[in-house]
């Protein structure tokens, strides 16, 4: 928009590259309304296929390479689209040379949600033994084993309203899905509760959008700018920063939120990482300065350098197959570790090891 309030003339529309889910397109189609609403320049969507939606291997068999989003970088560094739109998410932690982050617009939920035909209690407790529980997120699979040992956790992929369908019909008794999506796709109905975070913590970035153009791409940047929201862009840095210090990716069991708390200056991270059978769940929580991206950052190292002396390297060699004999992981109930002095210097009292995950 101009300065005197006017749509610019001749302008082209820009173009967003976007994945072909249907989840995809919507999330880039509401990011691309809060664009031109902030600058008046018209967005026109690009879809483009990766190798994470042509494929139906489970998810964790691809590692950490950026599976869904690969495609869209290059695109984006051919200069065949001007941005591109990811579920933050789903980005390795790494930077990608020649672009840059844009934005981050306001987050949705962040909560995972226990979603399925109508009658579906609301918590994994009160599932009946033997209910057999769909998700296709080893971070998701691990904390529903640990919480709730009495249901079976079923291997899941594709679209939301594919696994939704397969519990109308009954293959599944329940999916956990992101409360995000489901809100995003209008699925909000077929939600029997949200989770709350003591039970599943998200992953790291979960209901965020990351919108990314070229580092040289100074005008583009410039409008992707108003698109930005900080307070979610801070929260998900310190995520963000905690998983990569962790060398962990989007398919580890590793789970991270931050939340600010009411001094408007600091967050309240959690974080945690699980044994991929649910056998031991590591979680600490910090909370410090956040007011740059800088801050949010450190906070998130700290954690994470907690949690590894806490034995978490060890867990997440097991996810990675670098464990000398897998077969040797624990059984039976899980053991849940709270940590939470001395690194929030008193504020949040000590809870008990074995409290509820």
């Amino acid at each position: 928009m101009t300065a005197d309030g006017h749509r610019p003339r001749g302008a082209r529309p820009l173009l967003l590259g976007t994945r072909k889910s249907k989840l995809a397109v919507a999330q880039a189609a509401w990011a691309a309304g809060r664009i031109t609403a902030a600058t008046g320049r018209a967005v026109r969507l690009v879809p483009l296929s990766t190798e994470g939606d042509e494929s139906s291997a489970p998810i964790e068999r691809f590692g950490s390479t950026g599976v869904f989003v690969t495609a869209l970088r290059r695109a984006l560094l051919a200069g065949r689209v001007d941005f591109v739109v990811h579920s933050y998410k789903d980005l390795p932690t790494a930077p990608e040379a020649g672009l840059r982050l844009a934005a981050v617009p306001l987050r949705e939920d962040p909560r995972d949600a226990l979603a399925g035909p109508a009658g579906l209690p609301a918590s994994l407790g009160a599932l009946r033994p033997g209910a057999r529980v769909g998700t296709g997120s080893p971070r998701r699979a691990a904390q529903i084993r640990a919480h709730a040992p009495h249901v079976s956790v079923v291997p899941l992929r594709g679209n939301v309203d594919g696994r939704l369908a397969r519990a109308a019909s009954g293959e599944l008794d329940a999916v956990v899905l992101a409360m995000a999506g489901l809100s995003r796709l209008g699925r909000l109905r077929d939600v029997a509760a949200p989770l709350p975070t003591d039970v599943v913590l998200p992953a790291p970035g979960q209901g965020a959008l990351a919108i990314e153009c070229r580092a040289g791409d100074g005008a583009t940047a410039a409008l992707l700018a108003a698109a930005d929201d900080p307070p979610s862009h801070l929260a998900v840095a310190a995520e963000r920063a905690f998983l990569s210090a962790l060398n962990a990716g989007c398919t580890s069991p590793v789970g991270a939120l931050a939340e600010h708390v009411r001094d408007g200056g600091s967050l309240r991270l959690d974080g945690l990482i699980a044994a991929p059978d649910g056998s031991t769940i590591l979680r600490r929580g910090v909370t410090g300065p956040a007011e740059t991206a800088a801050g949010a950052a450190a906070l998130g190292a700290r954690l994470a350098r907690a949690l590894l002396a806490d034995g978490g390297g060890d867990l997440l060699d097991v996810q990675r197959g670098e464990a000398a004999d897998p077969r040797s992981r624990p059984t039976g109930p899980a053991r849940t570790a709270y940590r939470s002095q001395p690194l929030n210097r008193g504020r949040h009292p000590r809870r008990p090891a074995g409290g509820p995950v």
